[in-house]
């Protein structure tokens, strides 16, 4: 079984939520993984934003993107 709780915050786990798990799984193993999500900053919002004005004509393709990154890279 699968299960994921979406929290706004740390401060959001309380004993109902762990009530729910323990109700759910029962006597069960199981595993807790903690992952904190990524928030972009005002400075990516902007680099993107500016992204998105760029003329798509001196767009590149896919492999000729990973073809530089090999040149200038080594990668």
């Amino acid at each position: 079984m699968y299960t994921t709780f979406h929290l706004n915050s740390a401060q959001d786990v309380n004993s109902d939520l762990l009530d729910a798990i323990k109700a759910a799984y029962k006597s069960k193993p199981i595993t807790i993984i903690i992952e904190e999500e990524e928030v972009l900053s005002q400075e990516m919002k902007i680099i993107l934003d500016d992204r998105l004005q760029e003329d798509e004509s001196t767009y590149i393709t896919p492999k000729q993107s990973v073809e530089m990154l090999k040149k200038n890279y080594g990668i």
